[in-house]
């Protein structure tokens, strides 16, 4: 296929967090508020004056100095993250919005306020606590914890307007975003797709990283760009996979996957976009703050959500998507010592490929990672042997 012209463009910005787009961002007096998980209100990030970024370690091999402050048994996304930050990787920095997903994230987020680390007087953290069941209540619980922890210190601190008016703007902002994600994002369902799953996780990605407002353009022109793009006349991909699991913010972790044969066909992970790009509907009368809550709440999939009723419901939701990508297998990972994706990989791997309680049996294979892709020769010989099984599951069924 013809390369895609903001490709290489995008690729560069991924380099570093203090990317071009963020450094003009700052220069124009927006305030860069990080964060680093899925439950955080992205538009409340983006509203006026403001942009949010989803805070990656690109590079990061070796977090000697974080893991002096959180073991050598911590998660290694979180122990990169903190690295980067004393190496001066986020002093672009206004605040840090957490929220209380693990002791680890936690641990990590509070270390960037007790140890001083970023250089702004003005700098703060403040994590959410996210109820663990959902609920109509729950969804009240939320609300008040987005008042208490994210727009009363940002009102306080740096005089951000939260209106009603400009809380709807900046749903508004979000729901084209996620328009035309999800429009690319679609792209991956067709037999021969004009869009690589490696090319979609760079977009995404992107999104994510950068202020929206200065990406969108490119985004748009891609969007048309592969409205008009032809697919190679056979697909050089073997079989269909549906990658699920905990963080992975480094594109060349699909790439390693399409280059054993597989098309990564749905991102259903930590910086994926099932779930994270649905749009947000505002019911009429109904205050944006409530259809905040309630939106990433009910939407939202992340394995901290305990109960068998979530468990299953979890369950469910990766079979019904790898049907509707045309997955024919899912590779199930998660980064060393995540206590949440571990249990939720192996529960998962089992229920999946034993078709318990499901329609059908979907074949799996289980992957635990580092946050650097170090152990390449061991992945590639997994995903190889993994798309060759499939393979021989296909011609067994046409015999």
């Amino acid at each position: 296929m013809r390369d895609l012209k903001h490709l290489i463009y995008f690729e560069n910005l991924l380099q570093e967090a203090n990317n071009e787009l963020v450094k003009q961002a700052v220069a124009e007096g927006k305030k860069a508020l990080a964060y680093n998980c899925s439950y955080i209100p992205e538009p409340l990030l983006d509203i006026e004056g403001c942009f949010g970024i989803r805070l990656r370690a690109p590079g990061c091999t070796n977090p000697d100095l974080a893991t002096y402050y959180m073991t050598n048994r911590s998660c290694p996304y979180s122990k990169s993250i903190l690295e980067r930050a004393f190496e001066g990787g986020y002093n672009f920095l206004s605040a840090l919005i957490g929220q209380e997903c693990c002791t680890t994230m936690n641990r990590m987020e509070q270390y960037f306020e007790y140890c001083k680390i970023i250089p702004n007087e003005k700098f703060f953290v403040t994590c959410i606590d996210m109820p663990v069941k959902k609920g109509e209540w729950y969804a009240g619980y939320f609300r008040r914890q987005i008042e208490q922890k994210v727009i009363a210190p940002l009102s306080k601190v740096y005089g951000i307007d939260f209106s009603e008016e400009k809380i709807l703007e900046a749903i508004e902002r979000h729901n084209e975003l996620c328009r035309i994600i999800t429009e690319i994002g679609d792209m991956r369902k067709a037999d021969n797709p004009v869009i690589t799953g490696y090319e979609f996780h760079v977009i995404q990605l992107v999104s994510q990283t950068c202020p929206k407002y200065l990406i969108m353009d490119k985004l748009r022109e891609t969007l048309e760009e592969l409205k008009e793009r032809k697919p190679d006349a056979k697909s050089p991909y073997r079989t269909r996979v549906m990658l699920v699991g905990s963080e992975i913010d480094d594109p060349e972790f699909t790439k390693l996957i399409e280059m054993c044969g597989a098309y990564v066909c749905a991102d259903r992970y930590c910086f994926g976009s099932l779930p994270g790009r649905e749009q947000i509907t505002v019911k009429e009368g109904q205050h944006p703050l409530d259809a905040l809550a309630e939106h990433y709440m009910m939407t939202n999939e992340c394995p901290r959500t305990m109960g068998t009723e979530s468990i299953l419901s979890r369950r469910n939701y990766m079979y019904d998507l790898a049907k509707e990508y045309k997955a024919e297998g899912i590779i199930l990972q998660n980064m060393k010592f995540c206590e949440y994706w571990g249990y939720e990989r192996a529960i998962a791997a089992k229920w999946l490929a034993e078709g318990r309680n499901l329609p059908e049996a979907i074949p799996t294979c289980q992957i635990e990672r580092d946050y650097a892709n170090a152990a390449i020769g061991q992945l590639r010989t997994r995903f190889q042997a993994f798309v060759e099984s499939l393979e021989i599951k296909k011609i067994q069924a046409q015999d």
